[in-house]
């Protein structure tokens, strides 16, 4: 059964919220990051994306950076821009874009529930990121930003949420991209904490190098702590837990470079011969098993023509499986969809006009447009302890980071 844990937050206070929060550290581009710093002095990322501090065209080491991020974090601390609770909390967060709204739990989770695979994962992650961020994590004594879990929500845990969203939020603020975020401070904790107690499993939906990095970096200081006990703050990590129901995943799209020295007329022919391709116009697949193809100004609609995908295993009936197996490694040659630099992902609500406009500039070469994975295909790949292909799933709002740092 997943455990959850109350902890002291160290937060913005409320008229500050909107300037502090920030968008999540690996989303956003260096150039981004110092236009942001200059226009707004209280922005997170000045914690988070130290690399902005620095002129354009500098090479700070990563110790350098990450001592700015301490030093940024101690002055926010110390002008009160952030403050620290008194006692151990939950918190209750809701995202509000458009007609969409998710509202879920900020709490702490175990490190050695992920471990036992009680927090379960999907993809894999990167060394060179982990240690990138255990480190800046190690050096600012905190996880600044949130971990994205979901579960298969109760009736005990919808109840308990509904009770504090009818009391007055902590924050209410709408960002710059039109994302309302609201969080309210739960009165007590003890009944979502026993509320957890029976969600068998909770699913990493996004942050997967967040949760390894507060692994790595307990199992550090860990070994430096001679009075360890297992009660220390860093064996959790702060996360924003979602009931399924009120997710949404958007397709990751893909383009490539080129066509792997085929003719467009060679390249049609091969994926004809696995794929049944329609002249439909048509931009957005509007089923599962459908593939939409940008080559040469004009949208085509891919159906394979496996006769075995429904009886396929949870990981290769997949639509980015599919596109994998039979178009991307067979025919152009990109069989490792992480390291080939002639292939690019387009995710979230870039959509297609993203890649007409990567294709038409002659960046890419062809596009592809896909069905959004389902929140039932991540948990059906998580419970066999499988990895799901790279960029299968974008989720739409981000969570913010700097409304809730946990201190390690």
């Amino acid at each position: 059964m997943a455990t959850i844990k109350p902890f002291k937050a160290l937060r913005p206070s409320p008229e500050k919220a909107a300037e502090v929060s920030s968008v999540p550290y690996d989303v956003i581009y260096e150039s981004e990051v110092r236009d942001t710093v200059a226009h707004n002095p209280l922005t997170f990322l000045r914690v988070t994306r130290p690399d902005g501090e620095f002129p354009e065209g500098a090479s700070p080491s990563s110790a350098q950076m990450f001592e700015v991020a301490k030093r940024n974090l101690d002055a926010m601390r110390a002008d009160a821009t952030l403050v620290d609770e008194k006692e151990e909390s939950v918190y209750v967060y809701r995202l509000t874009a458009g007609a969409h709204s998710q509202t879920g739990i900020v709490a702490c989770c175990s490190v050695d529930e992920y471990e036992a695979d009680i927090v379960k994962r999907h993809e894999k992650t990167r060394p060179d990121k982990v240690e990138d961020r255990t480190d800046h994590m190690l050096e600012v004594g905190a996880q600044t930003g949130l971990v994205f879990l979901a579960f298969r929500g109760t009736s005990e845990t919808r109840r308990l949420v509904s009770e504090t969203v009818a009391t007055a939020p902590l924050y209410d603020f709408t960002a710059a991209d039109g994302v309302r975020h609201t969080v309210w401070k739960m009165s007590s904790s003890g009944e979502i904490v026993d509320a957890f107690k029976e969600v068998p499993a909770i699913y990493i939906a996004d942050g997967h190098h967040r949760v390894e990095s507060a692994r790595l970096a307990r199992t550090k200081k860990r070994e430096a702590s001679a009075a360890h006990d297992g009660s220390e703050e860093y064996n959790y990590f702060i996360a924003g837990i979602f009931p399924s129901e009120d997710l949404a995943i958007l397709p990751y799209n893909r383009a490539v470079r080129d066509l792997n020295g085929l003719s467009e007329e060679d390249f049609l022919g091969r994926v004809s011969e696995v794929f049944t391709v329609m002249d439909a116009g048509e931009k957005v697949p509007k089923v599962r098993g459908e593939v939409c193809m940008y080559l040469g100004g004009r949208w085509r609609t891919l159906h394979s023509n496996a006769d075995n995908v429904q009886e396929a295993g949870p990981i290769e009936r997949l639509d980015v499986s599919i596109l994998q197996n039979s178009l991307l490694a067979p025919i152009l040659g990109i069989d490792d969809p992480r390291t080939d630099e002639r292939i690019t992902f387009v995710g979230g609500a870039r959509g297609t006009d993203e890649l007409e406009k990567l294709v038409d500039s002659g960046k890419m070469k062809v596009a592809f447009s896909m069905f959004a994975t389902t929140m039932d295909d991540l948990f059906a790949v998580s419970d066999i302890g499988e990895i799901m292909p790279p960029k299968s799933t974008w989720f739409e709002p981000k969570l913010r980071d700097g409304l809730l740092v946990h201190c390690i």
